[in-house]
């Protein structure tokens, strides 16, 4: 598998820079109106839902969050592997936020543990 993580589009990248700093209005600008997340198992639709989930999730911890690997699947999906390490329950995870573009903006994205 390849890294790209220099080459993530633009909208990942700044989604993804949004995100880590916990700017859920930046990171919700990212966003289609139909957006769909879903995170270890629960699914918000729409960018109001999407936005509260961004405010919110993690909300309760500390911790920090690492880019540690990207790549491209193909021209719409991309997939970024971060390692958070914080306050919450076994204190270290790596996650797979794999995203699916529409017209420059995130369609959808599944934030799931990262598969080796």
């Amino acid at each position: 598998m390849t890294q790209h993580t220099d080459l993530l589009p633009t909208t990942v990248r700044e989604f993804f820079a949004a995100h880590v700093v916990r700017d859920a209005d930046t990171a919700s600008s990212f966003l289609t109106e139909d957006v769909v997340v879903v995170d270890q198992d629960e699914t918000f639709r729409g960018r109001e839902e999407v936005h509260a989930f961004l405010r919110d999730a993690g909300s309760e911890f500390e911790y920090t969050t690492e880019q540690i690997g990207a790549h491209r699947v193909d021209d719409a999906h991309w997939v970024v592997t971060v390692r958070l390490e914080g306050t919450f329950p076994g204190g270290v995870a790596e996650l797979d936020y794999r995203f699916a573009l529409r017209d420059d903006l995130v369609a959808e994205l599944v934030i799931a543990n990262h598969t080796a």
